[in-house]
């Protein structure tokens, strides 16, 4: 599946400015003949956290609308990296996975959340892993900070996700980390990894770009750069994850009763 992962800069705190930018680099990723697009993390807002409930939408709101339009009128998968979602009073950062008949098969709200950003002062945690199917194959989703916490992509990969989506707001700083976990993630779940970060600055971070499309050898496939907008293509196999499990067979060879 030709994959389109869209490494774009955000505007803080504007969501229309952003919207126009993530739609016009899709548009880009269709004319290379891009099947599935994959976001970054809060792309409407960014961390513009002391307004967040003010930007915040709801489950179906704007964003998610402009989404399912364009998976459906095209005719291709869409993960919409994250959006701040408004939902009980509280705001959630929360993934959509839409399919090509611009349907919603797949949500997920971040489950654990930075205190290095203060994100947990304004955004509240979700309580449950997704996985959802795309064509037909099994995959999964976590958000940024989640890569850290092996327990929840292992869990993933145990119910049979063929791939992980990581969308990441990372900064420079730990840029180093963002390249061992999501190869470490491929390796040890024999999965690829398909993992989009932001470029450009907040208040209060430079971030890393540095896309990535992993294989489950470890291997990169495609990369971002730094510190450039850009659309990012590579073919990702799904299908081929079977045999590679099949050829070093670490699930089955696990021994989970002694830890």
């Amino acid at each position: 599946m030709k994959t389109a992962l869209i490494q774009m800069d955000i505007v803080l705190g504007d969501v229309e400015a952003n919207r126009k930018k993530a739609l016009a680099m899709m548009e880009r990723g269709l004319r290379s003949g891009a099947e599935l697009f994959v976001l970054p993390e809060m792309w409407t807002t960014g961390y513009k956290l002391d307004q967040i409930h003010e930007l915040g939408e709801p489950e179906d709101g704007p964003s998610v609308q402009m989404l399912k339009s364009f998976a459906g009128q095209h005719k291709v998968d869409v993960v919409g990296g994250s959006i701040a979602e408004t939902r009980g009073g509280k705001v959630y950062n929360t993934a959509y996975a839409i399919n090509q008949n611009g349907d919603v098969v797949g949500k997920y709200s971040k489950i654990h959340l930075i205190g290095l950003m203060a994100e947990d002062k304004y955004i509240s945690p979700g309580t449950s892993k997704t996985m959802f199917e795309l064509g037909i194959s099994k995959v999964g989703m976590i958000i940024c900070y989640d890569l850290r916490f092996t327990e929840l992509s292992r869990a993933l990969a145990l119910g049979g996700a063929q791939a992980l989506f990581v969308p990441a707001e990372w900064p420079a700083v730990r840029g180093k980390h963002w390249l061992a976990l999501n190869i470490a993630r491929a390796i040890e779940n024999q999965m690829f990894v398909i993992a989009v970060n932001r470029i450009g600055k907040d208040e209060g971070n430079v971030f890393f770009g540095n896309s990535l499309v992993i294989n489950p050898w470890g291997e990169i496939m495609a990369q971002g750069s730094e510190d450039k907008e850009e659309v990012i293509i590579a073919d990702v196999d799904f299908a081929s994850v079977a045999d590679i499990r099949k050829r070093i067979p670490v699930f089955a060879d696990r021994r989970p009763q002694y830890y």
